[in-house]
Formats: structure tokens, C-alpha cells, sequence
């Protein structure tokens, strides 16, 4: 452990919010977006969506099995989503405006309050990975653009031609929404028009600590370098000693209301359950803003819940048993429902 961890696990334990490491059944939960998916996709890109979690869920959790960090299990379940092209994140990545891809992403250690992000890069093929090296290579916490760029070359993080990203498909959206905004007319579909493309995974480890990560290609058509929630700590991304999220949905609601930070704060500090703490911020609070969206989370007693406010939401976990739950749309049981009372249940049928 670096200097700087052990003196901020020193400094946390002092507060009395260090969690105790105990003999826990390790958990990771993935998600690859929400939004409006209807069962219109076609039989192909539902198996191929359904494959690519269910192998980024068996990649995160084989290092939990293995004992290692919860940290670990995250970065490998989004690098598997980074590099599959069904997902706005890594190599599907969405075009801005200016026909470029501004790829972000940030991971958090709960256990050591450490985190790290990158935003605006071009060229590096798995933005979490160079948010993990951030994270544990500097002493910084958020690199943008050119710099971070810079940064990924000295800290060997694998920089690719920004051709890497590009697919027909994210093209073709593109110009779609560039012939809609010069008839300034509204977006005419959700795929065009799309706020909710993100990538993440939170997970319990066996010592009981926990992790978030997230990692997306922003938004289809976005201008003047904007920036969305999921490189943001605390906003798309946070994790602390009992508490772990990961969000997808329109962003700038998720900044307004810190919405992750704000879901495990209800957790920790009030002590309200995980699964209404979640459904509170996500079916609540950022609908009631004008905003929609969804996300994962777990807490310390290995509790999962995935809340979306949108037609469906690309998810799935993995726990004790081994076997990976994947789920897509809004009438489909994701495995996380059927325990919850009623009264609290907001995350799905």
C-alpha cells in the first residue's frame, strides 16, 4: 500500500468509518447503460449484448474468486465492455459533434476513499485502466484531455489511433443528429438522441470492501468538450466503506444531485436500506428534476439492487453461486427484485 493509502486508511479509521475487514461472500454487479430498449433489437445483438456481460461477469468475478481487490474485479469486468462495440464506452464509443470520440471514466477504492478519472481522451483503448493509474500512479485524482493522454504514455497504458474507435453504426447516429440539428427539429429516436451510454461495475470483495467503477464514450452529438457524470467521483462513480455505485443516465442530473455520493450518504450516514436509498435518487429525486437514467449498487453485506427510471437497463451480477444473472429489459427479472418488500421496490419487475 502507497504512503498516501495508509495514511488515509489511518485518517478514516480515526473517524471510526473504516470498514472491518471480515470473511465476505464476494459480489460484482455490472451495467452496460439504460435507456429505451425495447424488444425491438434483433434476436443477434440480444445474444450478443447478453454475451458480452455475461463474459465481463465471469472475468470481474474470477478475480474475486481469486482473492483479489475489488478494485481488480472492476477494471476487468469494463475492460471487457470497453472493448466490445455494443456498448457506448471504449471502442462503441459515440461521436461528438465535431465527428471525434471523448471518451471518460473514473474508478474508486471504498476501502481507501481512493479514486481516479480521466475526460476528454482520445487515444487510450481502455479509459478505466488509465483511470486506475491515476488513481494509483499519481497524486492526482482527475487528468483531462492531452495531459492525461501524456500521463497514460508514461504510466504504459496502451494508446491506440482514434480510428480504433470509430463504427458505422455511431457514425451513421451522428449524422443522423447533425441533419436533425440543422432542420432544428428534435431527435427523432432514442438511439440518436441517446444520454444513457455508459459502462460500470461495483463490487464486495472477500475482505468486505468495495469498489465502483464507470467508463462511457458521453454523449451522441455533444459540443464544447462537455463532460458527463461518470467521470465524476461522487456524481456517476462512488464507493465508501459500506456502500458502491455506479450510474448511467443523463449526466448533468446526476452532477446536480451528486447522485452517487448522495445514494451511499443515505446508506452510511442515515442508514436507510441500499435498495431504497437507490430507488429514493434514481425513480425519484433526478425524475422529479426533469431527469432519467439508472444504476448499480452494492453494499457491505454484499446487498444488490439496479434501479432504472427508463425502459430498460443492460445489467447483470454474479455472486456466491457463480452464476451470472443478465438481464435487459424493463419486464425482466434481473435476480435482484424478488426479495425486496414492496414498499421499497423501485428496481425493476
Amino acid at each position: 500500500m502507497s504512503v498516501k493509502s495508509s495514511r488515509l486508511v489511518a485518517a478514516i479509521a480515526a473517524l471510526g468509518m473504516a470498514s472491518v475487514s471480515h470473511a465476505a461472500s464476494p459480489v460484482l454487479v455490472i451495467h452496460g447503460g439504460a435507456g429505451v430498449i425495447k424488444r425491438e433489437m434483433s434476436p443477434a445483438r440480444d445474444k450478443a449484448v447478453r454475451a458480452a456481460l455475461t463474459l465481463a461477469l465471469k472475468n470481474g468475478y474470477a478475480q474475486l474468486k481469486a482473492g483479489k481487490p475489488a478494485v481488480d474485479a472492476v477494471a476487468a469486468a469494463i475492460t471487457v465492455l470497453e472493448d466490445d462495440p455494443n456498448f457506448n464506452a471504449g471502442k462503441g464509443s459515440v461521436f461528438t459533434h465535431d465527428g471525434k470520440n471523448e471518451l471518460d471514466a473514473a474508478i474508486m477504492d471504498g476501502n481507501t476513499l481512493e479514486a481516479g478519472s480521466v475526460a476528454g481522451v482520445h487515444r487510450v483503448k481502455n479509459p478505466i485502466l488509465l483511470a486506475r493509474a491515476v488513481m494509483e500512479k499519481s497524486q492526482h485524482v482527475m487528468l483531462v484531455g492531452e495531459g492525461a493522454e501524456e500521463f497514460a504514455r508514461q504510466a504504459g497504458i496502451e494508446l491506440v489511433d482514434p480510428s480504433y474507435f470509430r463504427t458505422d453504426e455511431r457514425w451513421q447516429q451522428l449524422q443522423k443528429a447533425l441533419k436533425e440539428d440543422a432542420e432544428h427539429t428534435k431527435h427523432s429516436d432514442v438511439e440518436t438522441a441517446k444520454h444513457f451510454g455508459t459502462v460500470g461495475a461495483v463490487a464486495l470483495d472477500a475482505d468486505g470492501h468495495l469498489a465502483a467503477g464507470t467508463s462511457t464514450g458521453g454523449m451522441n452529438d455533444k459540443r464544447w468538450g462537455r463532460v458527463g457524470d461518470s467521470p465524476i467521483i461522487g456524481a456517476g462513480t462512488y464507493a465508501n466503506s459500506g456502500c458502491a455505485v455506479s450510474g448511467t443516465g443523463w449526466g448533468e442530473y446526476y452532477i446536480r444531485t451528486v447522485a452517487a455520493h448522495e445514494i451511499c450518504m443515505r446508506v452510511t450516514q442515515m442508514r436507510v436500506p441500499l435498495r431504497r436509498a437507490a430507488a429514493e435518487v434514481i425513480n425519484q429525486e433526478i425524475p422529479s428534476m426533469g431527469g432519467n437514467g439508472g444504476a448499480i449498487a452494492v453494499d457491505a453485506n454484499g446487498t444488490v439492487t439496479m434501479p432504472f427510471n427508463t425502459d430498460g437497463m443492460y445489467r447483470g451480477w454474479i455472486g456466491a453461486d457463480g452464476v451470472p444473472h443478465v438481464a435487459i429489459y424493463g419486464d425482466e427479472d434481473d435476480g435482484t427484485a424478488e426479495p425486496l418488500p414492496a414498499a421499497e421496490s423501485n428496481s425493476g419487475p
